[in-house]
């Protein structure tokens, strides 16, 4: 699950302040950066941000008539926060339907609720078949379908593809376990697991074996309640032998 977002500020310094703001949120990714209407209108259109924050303190009746202008082009608008050192533009955000108006300096805390509400009203389609590593300002793209399972090493994540590859990324297993599709579920404090390629679960054992390689994953009980539902879920489409 990942949100992009563009930044239209003319404010180096502003413009820096928010990035450092929205690293804390890893399903935040930066993909566009316009210092005026026109060149934001650009990234807009080039991009197709789900999240556009605007600073309103230079010529905000510019950035408004911007945002009428996109409804000739786009049939989903991005979602759009104001930035502004007053309160001054805040009824014309609402007039144009911005989702939020933060005031500058940024808080932190207003930054975190606003997210928050964000990610809550706006959810993404989990259903993605592509995952993007972004490491500075290398964005690496990977075909979910393609991941056999992904395992913790410290404070980062081993992704081991069914080619056989492993690709590190320094994130914490945490940060994937919900914006992977719902075909990947957590089965140990080590493990996320593609259940697509899960050819046998031993409770006796505590494992589950993949198609791939002949692998075995150890689950834990933590987690025996997702693997109580894989179990489920692949009973419905087999042919059992039992009595």
């Amino acid at each position: 699950m990942e949100y992009t977002y563009t930044i239209i500020d003319s404010d180096a310094t502003s413009n820096l302040q928010l990035q450092h703001h929205l690293e804390e949120y890893g399903e935040f990714v930066c993909t566009g950066l316009a210092k005026n209407s026109v060149s934001g209108l650009n990234a807009i259109l080039k991009h197709l941000p789900d999240v556009v924050f605007v600073n309103l303190n230079e010529k905000a009746n510019e950035y408004f008539q911007m945002v009428m202008e996109l409804h000739q082009y786009m049939n989903t608008m991005p979602i759009f926060i104001g930035i502004s050192k007053s309160k001054q533009y805040a009824y014309e955000a609402i007039k144009n339907n911005f989702f939020d108006y933060w005031l500058q300096p940024y808080n932190e805390f207003d930054i975190r609720k606003s997210i928050l509400r964000l990610v809550k009203d706006a959810p993404k389609d989990t259903d993605s078949h592509t995952l993007c590593l972004k490491s500075y300002k290398d964005f690496q793209y990977l075909d979910t379908n393609e991941i056999l399972y992904l395992q913790a090493d410290n404070n980062a994540t081993d992704i081991v593809m069914k080619d056989g590859n492993t690709i590190s990324a320094f994130k914490t297993l945490k940060t994937f376990e919900n914006r992977l599709p719902k075909n990947f579920i957590r089965v140990h404090q080590s493990y996320i697991i593609n259940t697509n390629y899960v050819s046998r679960i031993n409770y006796g054992k505590s494992i589950c074996s993949l198609k791939n390689g002949n692998r075995q994953l150890p689950f834990s009980k933590t987690y025996k309640e997702n693997i109580d539902g894989l179990k489920n879920i692949l009973s419905k489409s087999t042919i059992s032998t039992l009595n």
